[in-house]
């Protein structure tokens, strides 16, 4: 018999084990929080904007946001220049809507949304208000609990489960870690929300390899659910799955939505996708957020040139009607040497002299549609 089990079941074993990785986790956080705050506040390359206020209609604020990543070069890793991933980001969400977040691959849509999450350990410069909290400035304790009430369902649901653990455990770490429920009403609650996503509650003793990938992406949801959450970042939940299985999982979307009235950021480059699940709709590109309004005036009234755009390339269904598409000419700047003034001047077939030197301000044309754009500076 092994010498741990002498006068110890497997739980009590299991329960020990458990105490000291959260005494070791205590410990750690205890230290990140006594980090030299000088060393915090070199972070934040950019800080010039102005504060926003906490207006209660809105569960998030989103104000000038910024995230660069150092580029290191020579011997010493000297930082020698900054990819501006996100550059002055705003917007503002309302409680149990949908935003949805588009764009060309690489303009910083998915970083937008971790940076929102404070899945990194710094922002660049803006406001991130929660609730009217600002997110980075919580403490790891304060940050722990909100955890709950902001999730994420990544891309790839294959990538992201892991494949040595049951889809059960899967769905109930963070339930378990957070101590959501009783320990006695811990799988009634789980079969409960596979239940919700669609899934059968006896498979939960199965592996994510033994899913197809729309069941893996329900197992996705399911996790994110289980805690919850008032918020979701949906970061391309259905690109990488069937035409057919999108539908489903866009409806399950919705059908939780309606039932447990949570707020979506619904990152996407697939049009009409954005178009059926959403209420406003952002366009980025390169970092910036060039058009942002209500989803009937943006797919009605594109105004910024990259709009436009897009939206030409939107596939038409009636074959007797010719598309008028809009063909933009050169490659996307590099995000860590982006062009003076707009960013978007050097494929713009409008481009004019001040858009060479000057960027463009956000201006609202309409009740509630904003554009970046000198086209439309008054």
């Amino acid at each position: 018999m092994p010498f741990w089990k002498a006068g110890k079941n497997d739980d009590q074993v299991l329960d020990e084990l458990k105490e000291t990785q959260k005494q070791n986790a205590d410990e750690f956080v205890k230290k990140q929080e006594h980090v030299d705050e000088a060393q915090k506040s070199s972070l934040i390359i950019d800080n010039n904007f102005t504060p926003v206020e906490y207006d209660p209609q809105y569960i998030l604020q989103v104000n000038h946001l910024k995230k660069y990543f150092p580029i290191k070069g020579g011997m010493v890793s000297k930082t020698v220049g900054y990819v501006k991933a996100v550059d002055g980001v705003t917007f503002n969400l309302k409680r149990g809507t949908t935003m949805g977040l588009v764009g060309e691959s690489g303009c910083g849509k998915t970083t937008t949304g971790r940076t929102i999450l404070r899945l990194y350990d710094s922002k660049s410069g803006g406001q991130v208000l929660f609730n009217g909290q600002e997110v980075y400035d919580l403490s790891h304790k304060e940050l722990r609990a909100l955890r709950t009430k902001m999730q994420i369902i990544f891309q790839d649901p294959f990538s992201s489960l892991s494949p040595r653990m049951p889809v059960g455990e899967i769905i109930g770490e963070a339930v378990r870690e957070h101590n959501l429920v009783p320990k006695a009403e811990f799988d009634d609650y789980i079969d409960q929300v596979m239940d919700n996503c669609g899934l059968q509650p006896f498979h939960k003793d199965r592996y994510p390899h033994e899913f197809s990938g729309g069941q893996r992406q329900r197992i996705c949801i399911a996790r994110a659910l289980a805690l919850n959450p008032e918020f979701i970042v949906c970061d391309e939940p259905v690109s990488a799955l069937d035409v057919s299985i999108q539908a489903q999982i866009i409806n399950l979307l919705n059908e939780l939505q309606d039932k447990y009235k949570l707020t979506y950021l619904f990152i996407s480059h697939d049009l009409s996708v954005v178009e059926h699940i959403s209420d406003t709709v952002g366009v980025m590109y390169l970092g910036n957020l060039v058009e942002y309004g209500a989803k009937e005036d943006i797919f009605r009234n594109p105004l910024h040139p990259y709009t436009k755009a897009l939206f030409s390339a939107i596939p038409i269904p009636d074959p007797k009607v010719k598309m008028n598409r809009i063909v933009l000419e050169g490659s996307i700047p590099s995000p860590a040497n982006p062009p003076k003034g707009c960013k978007f001047h050097t494929r713009c077939a409008n481009c004019m002299a001040c858009c060479k030197e000057e960027a463009p301000v956000q201006r609202e044309i309409e009740p509630g549609h904003f554009v970046c754009c000198h086209l439309y500076d008054k």
